[in-house]
C-alpha cells in the first residue's frame, strides 16, 4: 500500500453514470446551464483556465483513461501534497454551496486501481467497480 494521501471533492449522490461527480464536473454543470451570477461565472472561467494552464490534463497524455468500458467510473484524485491545486478549490466549493449542491473532502490512500498518475493527481478505478485486491 502506498504512502501517498488522496484527495477528491465529490458530489455526496451518485450521477446516473454511478459514479459521484467531482466538484469541477459539478461547476461546470452549473455554468453549462447558465445558473452561475456574473461574478461566480467570472470566477468559474478564470479557475478552470487556471486549472488548465497548471496542471495536465489526463486525457492529453491518455485520451483512455476515462473511457467508460475500459476504467468504469474513472475519477481523478489530487496528490494531498497539491497543496497550490487544493487550495484554490475553495471558491468551487462556495459556488456550489451557494447553489446548494452537497460537495464532500474525501481522503484515501488507497481509492483505487491507478489508471494515471503524474506529479500532481492520479486517475483511478473505484474499489468498488472492482474486485477488491486480496488483503483488503
Amino acid at each position: 500500500m502506498s504512502g501517498t494521501s488522496y484527495v477528491r471533492f465529490q458530489a455526496l449522490t451518485r450521477s446516473q453514470r454511478g459514479h459521484f461527480p467531482g466538484v469541477f464536473a459539478l461547476a461546470n454543470g452549473l455554468a453549462r446551464k447558465g445558473k452561475l451570477t456574473d461574478e461566480q461565472f467570472r470566477f468559474w472561467r478564470a479557475g478552470n483556465d487556471w486549472y488548465d494552464a497548471n496542471y495536465p490534463n489526463p486525457t492529453d497524455v491518455d485520451p483512455s483513461v476515462y473511457d467508460h468500458s475500459l476504467n468504469p467510473g474513472a475519477v481523478a484524485w489530487f496528490k494531498a501534497s497539491a497543496v497550490h491545486l487544493i487550495e484554490r478549490v475553495d471558491g468551487y466549493l462556495e459556488i456550489l454551496a451557494a447553489h446548494e449542491v452537497a460537495c464532500e473532502r474525501v481522503e484515501s490512500t488507497a481509492p483505487g486501481r491507478i489508471v494515471y498518475e503524474d506529479e500532481v493527481q492520479v486517475v483511478v478505478v473505484p474499489w468498488e467497480r472492482e474486485s477488491a485486491p486480496a488483503g483488503d
